[in-house]
Parts: structure tokens; C-alpha cells; sequence
């Protein structure tokens, strides 16, 4: 099967995501969806989108989640039951997990945050802390705008990062103290003048957000990190969303510590 066939059944299965971020949605029901066996479907997702389909639709409801508190009066229980949830503790725990705050206060802030603390149980503690370093490349048919670039365990760009910076648009980063293990580098980017776009993710526009990664990346005690290449492109269906609420502006070319 060629790659374009692999990625129309991927499409596939996510479009049904979308419909269906209510409801009940089965690995069996999704591989039927792309016409793959279970287990075949199962490595294929995760090859095409860095991540497994269960994450993935998580990551959705989630995604929804921001744009409905941000967008609509609903309440929080509402918005909570809209995207699956049957038990809003379960929701708001697991909102402020992977965006970083609770549902009310990202409602409260309009999407955005000041500034993202760093993840406490990411081994930080370490003494072996290495600086990594690296350059963001905007292609010149993308528009200028913050980039934000954080250091995550998984390729989803969820929950609190390891190590971020905010830069005021592309060109060389250092994230310093980085402590041992694999990593994700993962950026983004929205463009000056452009409203906030609080879902963050394939429900943007190619306009309104540009995403790029790098890795894994494996960090060790003693060893040097080469430096990073990161080109950032349009955001495209397949790419997980960006569920981390977004620093300001106040955060530019401020690295966490």
C-alpha cells in the first residue's frame, strides 16, 4: 500500500475522531474505519502521527475542550460531558495535566498564560544537566510570528515541559540544564496580529499556526548534545494537537529555569 493510501485511511479514522469526540470509539472501531487489522492499524497510527490513536483522540477531546471554554458559555460540566468525559474531576484533572491549568482558569485567561512552569518530576534534580541547542527555521512563505519551543517526553506538546523558551520569532534557541533522557523538541508558532488560537492543533488553519519537532533526543551524563535543526511548517490533520496553554507575550525570549 502506498504512503498516500496509508495517510487517506489515517485522515480517515481521525475525521471519525472528530465526529464522534462524545462518544465511545473503540481501536476496533478505528481500524475497521481505516480497513487494517487491529494490531497492523495500532503501528501504522502511531508511525504516521508519532503517537497512538488512544492519545490521539484524547488529545482531540481535549483540544475541543480549550476551544469550547474559550469560544461558548457552556459550563464546565458541560464542555466536560460535550468531549466524553462522564465525570468532570476526571475532566478538570486530566485538562490541567496536559494544558498545563484547570478548565476555569484557562476559560479565565482566554487560552493564554503568563508563563509555564517547568515540569518538577523531570529529573532536574540531576547533576548531570547538559544545555541543548539548536535553530528554528521559518520557511519564507510562513508568516512571522513568537515561536515556542519546549522539551517534552512524548511527541504531544501536553502537560508541563521540561525545559521552554519563547523566542520573539526564528533563529538559534538554548535550553539549558537539560537533565539525562530522551526528549522531544517540539515548536510552534503563531503570527503576529493573529487572534489567539486557543485549540491548538489541526483545528487551526495553516495560517494561524505553524508546528515543527525534532527526535527523540537522548541525553546522557557526559555526553555532548548536537545541535537541532527545526523547520516549521503549516499544521497539518495529522499532527497531534498543541494542548499546552500558550505563554503571553511577557514570556518572550524568556527561559524557564
Amino acid at each position: 500500500m502506498s504512503s498516500s493510501s496509508v495517510e487517506n485511511a489515517i485522515l480517515r479514522v481521525i475525521e471519525e475522531m472528530h465526529v464522534n469526540l462524545g462518544q465511545e470509539l473503540t481501536i476496533d472501531d478505528m481500524a475497521r474505519t481505516a480497513m487494517f487489522s487491529k494490531f497492523h492499524f495500532t503501528r501504522v497510527f502511531r508511525s504516521v502521527t508519532g503517537t497512538s490513536p488512544r492519545r490521539f483522540l484524547s488529545a482531540l477531546r481535549l483540544q475541543e475542550a480549550k476551544r469550547l471554554l474559550v469560544s461558548t458559555d457552556l459550563s464546565v460540566a458541560d464542555v466536560s460531558s460535550h468531549v466524553g468525559y462522564c465525570s468532570i474531576g476526571t475532566f478538570s484533572s486530566r485538562f490541567k495535566a496536559c494544558v498545563g491549568v484547570p478548565p476555569s482558569k484557562f476559560r479565565e485567561l482566554g487560552g493564554r498564560v503568563g508563563e509555564l512552569p517547568t515540569d518538577p518530576g523531570a529529573g532536574l534534580d540531576s547533576p548531570h544537566l547538559a544545555p541543548l541547542r539548536g535553530r528554528v527555521v521559518l520557511p519564507g512563505d510562513r508568516a512571522l510570528g513568537q515561536v515556542f519551543v519546549g522539551l517534552f517526553p512524548s511527541s504531544i506538546p501536553q502537560g508541563l515541559p521540561v525545559r521552554y523558551v519563547v523566542m520573539d520569532g526564528p533563529g538559534p534557541f538554548e535550553l539549558d540544564d537539560v537533565p539525562p533522557g530522551t526528549w522531544h523538541v517540539l515548536a510552534h508558532s503563531v503570527p503576529y496580529g493573529a487572534p489567539p488560537a486557543p485549540a491548538g492543533g489541526a483545528g487551526d488553519t495553516p495560517e494561524s499556526l505553524a508546528v515543527g519537532r525534532h527526535g527523540p533526543v537522548t541525553v546522557r551524563a557526559g555526553m555532548r548534545v548536537m545541535p537541532v535543526d527545526i523547520v516549521l511548517r503549516a499544521v497539518d490533520p495529522l499532527d497531534p494537537p498543541v494542548l499546552l496553554a500558550l505563554p503571553g507575550g511577557e514570556a518572550a525570549r524568556r527561559t524557564a529555569a
